[in-house]
Order: C-alpha cells, then structure tokens, then sequence
C-alpha cells in the first residue's frame, strides 16, 4: 500500500501524538505481549542440579526436577510455551548419534515429566543431532561429509521419539535438505498428526551461536565448521527459497536464526508467505545486551523489551528469549 505524503507543517505536527502517554498508547501500530514469548531451558542430568552458563549470565542448565518449576513458573506468568535443549553427557556422544532417539534420554523425559505436572503449556524440542554427536555436527559426519540423507533418517526417528514423549512443537534446527518432508510424513503414519512442526527455515551460519554451543556442550567437540548446511548470512533470498521448500514439506510455522541482524529477513518472510513467522533471539545476542548492562553501558531493561519489540515490528508473530521470564514480569507489570 503507497503511503500517502502527510500535510505540509503546521497543519501535520506528528508530536502531536506522543505529547501524553495515553495518545502513544493509543496510537501504537504493534504490541508485545507475553503471548509472544517461548522460553528456551536446557537440561541436565541429576536432581536439584543447577549449573551456570558462564557466557550467558543469568541462564542456568536445570535437571529435570527443576525444568518442571521452570514450567510451572512459565506457566504462572502467561508464557504460553517452553523450549527444551539437552545438555548431553559426552560418555553418550557417538558418531551414529544414538542418544538421539532413545526414548529416556534427557530431552524426552524432560518432555514427560513437563507435561505430566503442566499439561497446558506447550513444549517445544530441539531436532539436531548436535547434542548427541561426538563432532559437534547437526547431521551424521562420515569421512569429513556431513552426510545428508543418512542424517534425515536419524533426525526422522529423533522427531518420532518427542512426539512419543509429548512434545507439542517440533523444531527442526538442523538444516538438512528434506528433514521436514520425512518428518510429516512419519508423523502421520504413526498417528501424531497433531504434532507441529516450527522449521528452522531460514537458520544462517553465524557467529552469534558461540554462547549456546557452551550451555548444550557442542562447542568443545565442534569440528570444523556448519557452513556446508547453514545458509551464508548474505543470502537473503536463498533463506526464502528454504522457508518456501518447508512450507511446501508440511511445516506449519517458520523462524528465522539469528534474530536482530535479521530482521531483514523477518520482515521478507512475513511479506511473502504470510505464515506463523517466529525468530530466535540467541545467545549472542543476549549475552551482549546483558555485558553491556552489567558494565552500566546501558539500560538492560529497557534494552530488552526494546529488542524484542523489533521482532513485532518486523512482522514476527513470536521470539524464541532467554529474556522470556524477566520480559513476562515486566509486561504484566505494566
């Protein structure tokens, strides 16, 4: 839609409109709600185990026991859903990834347990084999290659199991060609046709992940690099070309990864497909906001909820935050 050219000043004063807090109020073109937030947790092994992420501060891994409390906090204050990433004893990290799809693994009992004590939030997992690989890859890796194919049936049988424990949303983070086809399709033959699919669509290879690989344990055993799978982050139309290639596979909404330094993509995404379209605010990006607040360079606060207003601005219907309860806290609080 053309935007018309305002009146010439003095007849056009747009301060007019944010001279009181009501008329801003009132005019404001997107919100943010805690409607919008899905708060990622990692797991670990124990009970009562808490363990901090040194490169994410205030983000710790909980034991299974503890993710429950984490639920139900997330429930107490209206975040409709949680997000769960394992942090894998490296004694089950194999090259075949097997762990992946062992149903008592770490991930699927979390499942379990969360929707045993808080049926109504919605869990979301993590499809990638990285936690479970002794190379640190996404997919299965055999004489340097991450092998596509052999990758996508693994992945198969790892969605297969989530959906067994409970999960709600499956996202598949992995980047391999094919995955989401393969993935609805088991879904449907064995009888999970309720289960969602979140496709990482359009998921770049950048440097903004470094924090998240520490708090799952892949950063250590990481070879090389993800560049053969993730998309290079100046190709803005190959990420819609995927997004499209997923939609079409049966994937009922989309995200796009990183968040900030896309928005680009964010807004093209929404424009073209207009789908469920989410983003993933990651670790980098949160670990900066909250260096630059604890070195009193800014306001972290209003830092935070100003960010992720920009994912609303942009066109996206949802943010995965590691900010998800403290911006809960401060929406409610009005």
């Amino acid at each position: 839609m053309p935007v018309l050219p305002p009146a010439p000043f003095p007849l056009s004063r747009p301060r007019r409109l944010r001279r009181t807090p009501a008329l801003r109020d009132l005019v404001r073109e997107d919100r943010l709600s805690v409607d919008d937030l899905i708060w990622p947790l990692f797991v670990c092994d124990g009970a009562g185990v808490t363990q901090e992420v040194a490169s994410m501060p205030g983000v710790i891994r909980r034991s299974v026991d503890l993710i429950v409390e984490a639920a139900e906090e997330a429930a107490g204050l209206g975040i409709p859903a949680i997000c769960l990433f394992p942090y894998t004893d490296r004694a089950l990290k194999t090259d075949g990834c097997e762990e992946a799809w062992n149903p008592d693994n770490l991930s699927n009992r979390a499942i379990r347990a969360v929707k045993a004590a808080v049926p109504d939030i919605a869990v979301m997992t993590d499809v990638a084999l990285d936690p479970y690989n002794a190379q640190g890859h996404d997919g299965i890796v055999r004489d340097g290659e991450i092998v596509n194919d052999e990758s996508v049936a693994a992945l198969v049988k790892m969605a297969l199991a989530q959906a067994e424990a409970g999960a709600d949303i499956l996202g598949p983070s992995d980047m391999m060609d094919g995955r989401i086809g393969a993935m609805r399709a088991a879904l449907e033959d064995a009888g999970h046709t309720g289960v969602t699919i979140m496709s990482y669509a359009a998921k770049y290879a950048s440097a903004f992940y470094g924090p998240f690989r520490d708090a799952v344990g892949a950063s250590g055993a990481l070879t090389g690099d993800k560049k053969t799978y993730q998309i290079d982050p100046l190709n803005g139309d190959e990420g819609l070309r995927c997004v499209a290639r997923d939609l079409a596979e049966g994937a009922d909404m989309v995200m796009v990864k990183p968040g900030l330094p896309y928005l680009d993509l964010c807004r093209r995404v929404k424009d073209a497909f207009a789908v469920p379209t989410f983003a993933y605010q990651v670790s980098g990006e949160y670990a900066m906001i909250r260096a630059a607040a604890a070195n009193g360079w800014i306001d972290g606060e209003a830092v935070m909820m100003e960010s992720l207003m920009a994912f609303r601005r942009a066109g996206c219907d949802g943010v995965l935050t590691y900010f998800a309860p403290d911006a809960a806290r401060r929406l409610r609080a009005g």
